[in-house]
């Protein structure tokens, strides 16, 4: 594995973040490694709980990503904590990402509707803004058309979108195991109809090709989706959907049974891991990233 500071791919103008994602794959493997600037992590790695500490930290662990991954997901909550210098350190860490051809997922999680939910897209997903990433986690909880406005945002500027659908805490499964009551995806769980409104986007899409579509899911890894009325046997038969998979690693998650949790979506899987890596401190942080990355390249072959 090289160690060079950018993807090939990545960041071709016009692209789609479908083919960024590809690119990142063919490059650096699946593996995305998480910036999650916890107050106990920060005192492991001997750094203040602070604004100053959390941009040391996220800054450290790009660093050390290049090269070995090509997807790094700030969670943007553990830098909001410390409120205006917070996200003053954020947008550092993500000038740095992006510096060096890195994709980067925003997990904001954000769910609202109209002109609230454009602004989040505006914020994360224009082009220069401060706090520009390659994608965003989004919630469809007021239901999946409500996102209309950053689906068309992400369309227009080559990024992406992951909706909840299943997620790896227990206290989702009531809402996400629930059974639509009408409409056109009556009789569906709620995690496989935000799975199915994803794939019918995916498909719709007039800039998308055969490969993987720009609007992707969370499927939690310590999950057995069936649970969820998803069928992992069928995927997609012409554009791939993305799945940002969480639960690896520190929660459980064993990345030898990828294809055996994903199915036919294992091949569009982003194996996010932040506690694995990121507690084995900042002297070995770099060794941690490429070990786990050569693991999930033997994984998928």
């Amino acid at each position: 594995m090289t160690h060079g500071s950018s993807i090939p791919g990545a960041s071709i103008p016009g692209a789609t973040f479908g083919e960024r994602l590809a690119a990142a794959f063919a490059s650096r493997g699946q593996l995305c490694v998480g910036i999650d600037p916890h107050s106990w992590l920060l005192t492991e790695w001997g750094l203040t709980d602070s604004a100053a500490g959390a941009e040391t930290f996220g800054r450290s662990v790009v660093a050390a990503a290049v090269g070995r991954v090509g997807i790094v997901k700030p969670q943007v909550a553990f830098f909001e904590r410390f409120g205006a210098a917070g996200f003053v350190a954020l947008e550092r860490v993500l000038a740095d990402a992006r510096a060096a051809g890195l994709l980067v997922i925003g997990d904001v999680k954000r769910g609202d509707l109209g002109t609230s939910v454009e602004a989040y897209a505006d914020a994360w997903l224009t082009p220069g803004a401060p706090l520009e990433v390659d994608a965003i986690t989004l919630a469809p909880y007021m239901g999946v058309a409500s996102l209309q406005r950053p689906i068309d945002i992400a369309r227009e500027h080559g990024k992406g979108l992951f909706l909840l659908a299943a997620t790896s805490n227990p206290e989702a499964a009531t809402v996400q195991q629930a059974v639509v009551a009408n409409g056109p995806r009556a009789g569906l769980t709620v995690a496989r109809a935000v799975l199915e409104d994803v794939a019918e986007l995916n498909a719709d899409d007039p800039r998308g090709g055969a490969g993987f579509g720009s609007i992707g899911v969370v499927l939690g890894a310590t999950l057995t989706l069936a649970n969820f009325g998803i069928n992992i046997a069928l995927a997609p038969p012409t554009r791939q959907t993305p799945v940002l998979a969480p639960g690896f690693g520190h929660q459980g998650g064993n990345i030898m049974d990828l294809t055996s949790i994903y199915g036919e979506y294992a091949e569009g899987v982003i194996v996010s891991e932040s506690r694995s890596v990121l507690s084995q401190g900042p002297d070995r942080l770099a060794a941690a990233i490429e070990r786990r990355a050569t693991e999930v390249g033997a994984v998928r072959g």
